[in-house]
């Protein structure tokens, strides 16, 4: 399966944070899903890190991902051409990259946050 986590789940992955469910790791360990962090989670974190509403640097959250073996997915002209075509349930511009990424590739967003079942998107509730 292909996979792209939503940038809480990625934070809680970096972090080893005990919110991330047993189901969500298990994910992460099966070597045959391919599993995605997008730029859109490390801006989100920039700039939540530059507010000094989180500790975790962009940086480290970056390279942690991509030692782990994490792939990363960049914002291309296409999916933000997505975001255009998307109903609007939802104001979160980073959440709408991320389900617009998950359309366009086309990926399973893993998320614990049920309401992107809104959108047309494949989603993995965990």
């Amino acid at each position: 399966m292909r996979l792209l986590l939503d940038t809480h789940l990625l934070i809680w992955w970096a972090t080893d944070d005990p919110k991330m469910s047993e189901e969500c790791r298990g994910l992460l360990a099966d070597e045959r899903n391919e599993v995605f962090f997008s730029s859109i989670s490390i801006w989100e974190v920039a700039i939540k890190h530059a507010k000094g509403l989180l500790l975790l640097a962009p940086e480290l959250l970056n390279d942690s991902a991509r030692k782990s073996g994490l792939r990363p997915l960049s914002f291309k002209p296409q999916h933000a051409q997505q975001v255009s075509k998307l109903p609007d349930h939802h104001q979160d511009p980073f959440d709408r990259a991320l389900i617009a990424q998950a359309i366009t590739e086309p990926l399973t967003l893993v998320s614990r946050d049920r309401w992107f079942s809104s959108y047309p998107v494949s989603l993995r509730a965990v």
